[in-house]
């Protein structure tokens, strides 16, 4: 018995190793070893226009205390150099430690 269930563990052992490693395979990209999702196109500077388009005016500024207003008035120059800043931060894929902190300010009725 004991031999048999060894035997039928070295057939399957055999059939997984011929099935699962690439044997030759010198071209294969150490991108596609890495992860399993897509790689996504840094962000264009059209795509960093449309939000800025979209910021809502006079509401209070959040933690950086820079008004929407002052961005939408930045014009092509402020939008560049956001752009610019983005795209360090998008091919690192990790968030600078400073965008995470959070102040939350209860405001009672």
């Amino acid at each position: 018995m004991v031999v048999d269930s060894l035997s039928i563990l070295v057939r399957w052992w055999n059939h997984f190793s011929q099935l699962l490693n690439i044997h030759g395979a010198n071209d294969i990209k150490q991108a596609e070893l890495d992860t399993a999702e897509p790689l996504v196109p840094e962000p264009s500077a059209f795509e960093i226009e449309l939000p800025i388009e979209k910021l809502i005016s006079h509401k209070s500024p959040g933690i950086n205390q820079i008004p929407a207003e002052l961005i939408k008035a930045g014009g092509r120059t402020i939008r560049y150099e956001i752009h610019t800043f983005i795209i360090p931060i998008w091919n690192k894929e990790k968030l600078p430690e400073g965008w995470k902190k959070l102040i939350i300010v209860p405001i009672y009725k």
